[in-house]
Parts: structure tokens; sequence; C-alpha cells
């Protein structure tokens, strides 16, 4: 029993570090996002015509924010690993749901503003 106490301690330290860095990884695409969103802000980008700068602006943080949900989403379900209980699956259930749904429409829009810009600049 006490071998069995000393792994589940052992991969709960694991399971606590991967977490923390796919939080962190999470964070770091959010950031990455902001700052190629912000590269695209009209002024300082010489692509300025028909609006462009700000679908580009917009197509360019929603890909990042999408990734910055898979990870999140990874490190709930290891949230969840060591020891489930019903409020924590519950939980992760809701939270699955939710990313699921954010993620569908920023695909969505992703998808319409990359048709978007073909349509406007088609080179």
């Amino acid at each position: 029993m006490e071998l069995l106490e000393q792994l589940r301690s052992g991969l709960e330290i694991i399971v606590d570090f991967l977490i923390l860095l796919l939080e962190g990884i999470s964070i770091f695409c959010v950031l990455i996002g902001f700052i190629k969103a912000l590269t695209c802000f009209p002024g300082w980008n010489a692509d300025q015509r028909n609006g462009l700068p700000f679908l580009n602006m917009r197509l360019a943080f929603a890909r990042w924010l999408g990734l910055a949900l898979e990870f999140q989403l990874a490190a709930d379900i290891l949230a969840t690993t060591v020891e489930p209980t019903l409020n924590q699956l519950i939980r992760l259930g809701m939270i699955a749901v939710i990313r699921t749904f954010l993620n569908y429409f920023l695909e969505k829009e992703t998808t319409e503003g990359l048709k978007l810009k073909r349509e406007i600049d088609p080179k």
C-alpha cells in the first residue's frame, strides 16, 4: 500500500507540473496572438486598403485564441485524472462544452474571414 501511495503522490506531482505547463503555454498563445493582432493594426501596417488590417487583426487573434483554448482544455482534462470527483467531472464537462462552442465559432469566424479576405484582396 505504501508503494501505491508513493506512486499516486508522484503522479500528482507530474500532473500538477503538466497542468502548470499547459496553462503557461495557453497564456503564451494569447500573448502571441495579441502581439500578432497588434502588428495588423492600421497605421502599423502599410496594407490599409479595404479594411483589411482589422480583418487581419481579428483573424490573427482568433487563430491563437483557438490554440490557447485547446491547451486549456488539455489542462482541465489532466486536472480530473488524479482523483476525479463528481463535481470535477461535471465542471470538466461544462468547460468542454463551452470551449467546444467557442472553438466552433472561432473557427467559423476565421473561415468566413479568410473567405472575405480572398474576395477583397485575391492576391
